[in-house]
């Protein structure tokens, strides 16, 4: 399974990792990322690395 960290201090709340994975990220009230699951299961392992690698100011980062 893959873990998602987050550094809410680089987040500026484009959003792309949302629309390229709803399923694994959000944007709370104030615009920046929630990861939705705490760990993302093999089906969704892609999707949310490469949801994470579209974040254009590398908030998002990976890790097994």
């Amino acid at each position: 399974m893959v873990h998602i960290e987050v550094d809410e201090s680089r987040c500026d709340g484009f959003g792309f990792c949302e629309q390229a994975a709803p399923e694994v990220f959000g944007l709370d009230d104030d615009g920046v990322v929630t990861v939705l699951l705490d760990d993302i299961p093999a089906e969704l392992t892609d999707k949310a690395e490469a949801a994470a690698r579209a974040c254009p100011v590398a908030a998002l980062r990976t890790g097994r």
